[in-house]
């Protein structure tokens, strides 16, 4: 392709995920106080995402924190905001899978194979990032809240915008950086990293993603750094485990010399 087609092709994508995005949050927007069909019914956005607040409040009844909405735009900004995040969530397959389609034409057959693979664990990584991050808020708000002095004095009013600003980027840091094994898998697959050398710089690997986690969470304390740090080390660490695999079969299939996956120090076998 030429430059000015792939510059079309890549407006193209960008536009469909954006239509995707956009009518995400349309739906976003209509459940967000909740909807109920029959004898199905579903809670809300709004109240999905106080949830954490909430069952921070039920165990400390006697708390001063509290959300507040501000100004008399603050609801609709907060309504419109939570609506945009639901809509990113909801289209996640749509805009995933233009990010692979735009790279696919690239590739060759096997590694369009390969991309599949690594579109099919995406997604569900993704998502598994997200529900870690909302399972985990409750206690992250106990520990956060917890420093509110309780001297009859003090009060922790929580502006309803910074509060969910906090919660979206945090569900969201989660969804993304669950994501790195899904990448270093791919760069293994088509040759850029091996095995042997992830493995190699596991401790400067773990320093980085303790670094990363303490720059990419949205607040500093160290326990939100550890819940999104320890996970990645063991997400690192399988996908170190899956490329040792791809190594090997590299090695099996004759595509490598099998004396590649040698320490650098051991002689390898004459031929």
């Amino acid at each position: 392709m030429p430059l000015k087609e792939h510059l079309l092709e890549f407006r193209n994508r960008l536009m469909k995920a954006a239509a995707a995005i956009v009518v995400g949050a349309v739906i976003g927007w209509i459940i967000y106080d909740g909807v109920k069909i029959g004898s199905w019914s579903y809670a809300g956005v709004y109240k999905q995402l106080t949830y954490p607040f909430d069952e921070y409040k039920a165990s400390n009844p006697d708390s001063v924190v509290t959300l507040n909405f501000g100004n008399a735009t603050s609801a609709f900004t907060t309504q419109l905001g939570l609506s945009l995040f639901t809509g990113v969530i909801i289209s996640s397959p749509v805009w995933v899978w233009q990010i692979w389609a735009f790279i696919l034409p690239g590739l060759t057959k096997r590694e369009k194979r390969m991309s599949l693979g690594v579109f099919g664990t995406a997604l569900p990584l993704f998502l598994a990032g997200c529900f870690f991050a909302y399972q985990t808020l409750p206690k992250a708000l106990l520990i956060l809240f917890g420093f509110t002095p309780d001297d009859g004095k003090s009060s922790n009013i929580q502006q309803a915008s910074d509060y969910f600003t906090f919660i979206t980027r945090f569900i969201l840091a989660f969804g993304l950086a669950w994501l790195l094994p899904v990448f270093l898998v791919g760069l293994c697959a088509i040759g850029v990293l091996t095995g042997k050398g992830l493995l190699r710089t596991w401790r400067m690997a773990v320093l980085l993603i303790f670094i990363a986690s303490a720059v990419i969470t949205p607040t500093p304390d160290p326990f939100t750094m550890f819940l999104l740090a320890g996970p990645l080390v063991l997400l690192y660490f399988a996908a170190v485990g899956v490329c040792l695999l791809i190594d090997r079969r590299r090695v099996q299939r004759g595509e490598e010399p099998d004396w590649s996956d040698l320490p650098d120090d051991q002689a390898s076998p004459l031929t």
